[in-house]
């Protein structure tokens, strides 16, 4: 063996071990495993890449793989679930889809393969071990594809997925009876959402071909799914009628059907059946954690679930009359079943809204002690957690939110409601690009098709938004045209549109043209208008700068509004050189103020920006310091941080270089880990 040969043995042997090491950490990825090594990012890539032949991220998935078969073939015990989280995938789905591509066969057939324990002796290295088995499935396949074919029989292709449930047709001449059938297509909706590996869209996309002329393939490829759900159904007396069928959208082809005739009694039965059914026909894994929260019974009390459903139905209308109606119903639920769980979560859900745009909260008590009744007597719902989430909120308590939210997502996957809300909370009230994207990706997923194009335009640009800002530009710039292809109107997509731009060409002068392009068409815009004077301001063209800057402050002014505390220090340097030296002071103050106020990951960073100015260099390369070791910051400080004119004094000190270069390695860091978790969850 070869010296080279010994050393890259030597390496990846290291490698692996510290993989497996801290095999059950999903978060240990590439960059994770640079620092245990105490080399460079860019050095173990280069390194895997040079003795392994593989990416440093394929090199540990194959490990946590490799590991996870060996468990599979040791203990028949554990679940492939149990083995999935012991490997460090942190998605079920995913880790039976990267064993299914490494081994062309997936994890739950391992035990049926006749593996035996060997001798040391006898047994195959890992490598041959491989080959035997790919060796064993190529052959059956091989001859499961020419018996298949002589038989005539079409080839099987797999397809993700994707599912909708169509509203369900009302078979009853009687309108009363909506209500009820409603409530057969909202369990069918959950109890299919509540599994992992499907994508099922959101209830406000597919509501909106209740009653469409629209053929199965239209309505699928406007959904972008490969499944549909239909059904119809009524009650007859103490009968519930129910026919419902899994069409595959392609060939609109149903793929299983069932006319059930039940009595009331079995509903609960009923709608987990159909779901375990539905799973079945499109061979999808359905874990036994998830399995348990299908077969949940909400209630024993069939009245109690008939007054929760007639409540639902009006909720779900989300006109204040229909809540408050809503609300009256669900007691009268929990009167007849003081432990309906689901009950007392749709009423605090039902007090939220209804106390929403409220400037004076009436409901806070009301939300809280109707959510801690839904966590009581159901710990392990989403829609508990949820409600104990929208008390948090209420009294904006907004990191408390966000762990009944995350947890309510482990419950119900494709729950559009819940990705809206975190989506929300990390753009605004919690700033975390990383998040902010996740949560916009998914959202797109499954919620495709809004109820109007306006709507849709909106998701898309929140989606282009927050890719921007996580420096993903050119897929920020696609979802930006597409933002306005369905919305030519959005008021603010033409905004983020030339940042866009702004962040592929880094031209301040173009940017600044198509800025006040866009002022001219409506000159009350008061955002638009303060970031013409910036860019006249990252010029050094202050009489410029003034023009703008000193009309945004006499609105602000005149408006009596609080906005954009964190532009006024930039504001007071251009009237400065103006020689207003009182109205640039009052806004240096502002700006002092600003920073001791700011709680969020940019307080450093400002903070740096007004020491600059004071002249206290020193201090302000400390704190530049600390704010180099933040995650999640937008892109727009890598790229507007240099321009800024206060900063010319600091690029002479001699620690300036070093730490500007940290902030933006440490940016690009977050972005590989960002884009690799998301690549994995398969959101990009």
């Amino acid at each position: 063996m070869s010296e080279s040969s010994r050393t890259g043995d030597h390496f990846l042997d290291k490698a692996q071990a510290l993989v497996n090491e801290n095999l059950s950490n999903e978060q240990f990825g590439v960059s994770e495993l640079a620092a245990t090594m105490n080399m460079s990012r860019s050095s173990l890539l280069r390194k895997v890449k040079k003795y392994a032949g593989l990416s440093a991220s394929q090199f540990i998935r194959e490990v946590r793989l490799k590991r996870g078969m060996e468990l599979l073939k040791q203990d028949d015990t554990l679940t492939v679930s149990e083995i999935s989280y012991q490997v460090g995938f942190g998605s079920t789905s995913y880790f039976i889809k990267c064993f299914r591509e490494q081994y062309g066969i997936p994890p739950g057939e391992v035990s049926k393969m006749g593996f035996t324990e060997e001798s040391e002796q006898t047994k195959p290295s890992g490598k041959r071990v491989i080959a035997i088995i790919l060796s064993v499935i190529l052959i059956v396949v091989a001859l499961s594809v020419f018996l298949f074919k002589t038989k005539g029989t079409p080839e099987v292709t797999t397809l993700e997925k994707s599912i909708a449930v169509l509203p369900f047709k009302n078979q009853s001449s009687e309108s009363a009876n909506v209500y009820f059938v409603n409530g057969l297509m909202e369990s069918t909706l959950n109890n299919l959402q509540k599994i992992e590996d499907f994508r099922v869209v959101s209830r406000t996309s597919s509501e909106k071909f209740r009653n469409t002329n629209r053929s199965i393939p239209e309505i699928a490829e406007e959904l972008k799914v490969n499944y549909l759900v239909e059904g119809s159904g009524q009650r007859v007396g103490d009968k519930v009628l129910l026919n419902i069928q899994l069409i595959e959208a392609a060939t609109d082809r149903p793929l299983w059907s069932e006319q059930y005739n039940r009595e009331v009694v079995d509903i609960f039965a009923l709608q987990n059946e159909v779901a375990r059914k539905i799973a079945a026909a499109v061979s999808a894994t359905v874990t036994p954690a998830e399995q348990e929260q299908i077969d949940k019974k909400p209630t024993d009390n069939l009245l109690a679930y008939d007054y929760y459903l007639q409540a639902l139905d009006l909720l779900y209308g989300r006109t204040r009359e229909g809540m408050e109606q809503a609300i009256q119903l669900f007691e009268k639920a929990i009167e007849l079943d003081p432990q309906f769980s689901l009950a007392y979560a749709n009423v605090t859900i039902s007090y939220y809204f209804l106390d929403e745009y409220q400037k004076q909260k009436q409901y806070t008590e009301q939300i809280n002690t109707y959510a801690d009744k839904a966590l009581l007597y159901d710990s392990r719902s989403a829609e508990s957690l949820i409600a104990k989430a929208l008390y948090y909120i209420t009294i904006r308590e907004f990191n408390l939110a966000v762990p009944h939210l995350e947890k309510a997502l482990e419950y119900n996957p494709n729950s559009s409601a819940v990705v809206q809300i975190l989506g929300d909370l990390y753009a605004r009230a919690i700033p975390n690009t990383g998040k902010y994207l996740q949560y916009a990706l998914k959202g797109v997923q499954l919620d495709v098709a809004g109820n109007d194009s306006t709507t849709q335009s909106y998701t898309y640009l929140a989606l282009s938004n927050a890719l921007v800002q996580s420096g993903f530009v050119n897929e920020a710039m696609t979802y930006v045209n597409k933002s306005l292809d369905y919305d030519p109107g959005n008021y603010y997509a033409p905004l983020v549109k030339i940042y866009i731009l702004h962040a592929q060409n880094g031209d301040i002068a173009q940017t600044g043209r198509l800025l006040t392009a866009e002022y001219r068409k409506d000159t009350t815009r008061l955002d638009i208008l303060q970031e013409v004077g910036k860019m006249h301001y990252f010029q050094e063209a202050y009489d410029s700068a003034f023009f703008y800057y000193e009309k945004f402050v006499n609105a602000r002014s005149r408006q009596g509004l609080e906005i954009y505390p964190q532009e006024d220090l930039k504001i007071g340097i251009t009237y400065e050189k103006m020689g207003l030296e009182q109205p640039a002071e009052e806004l240096f103050s502002s700006y002092a103020r600003y920073c001791e106020r700011d709680q969020s990951i940019y307080k450093s960073a400002s903070t740096a920006v007004k020491y600059v100015h004071e002249g206290k260099y020193d201090n302000a390369i400390e704190q530049l310091k600390i704010f180099a070791t933040q995650d999640n910051y937008q892109y727009w400080i890598l790229l507007f941080i240099e321009e800024d004119p206060v900063m010319i004094p600091l690029k002479s000190h001699p620690e300036y270089k070093a730490v500007i270069e940290k902030i933006s390695e440490r940016f690009w860091e977050n972005q590989a880990v960002l884009k690799r978790s998301l690549e994995e969850k398969g959101l990009i």
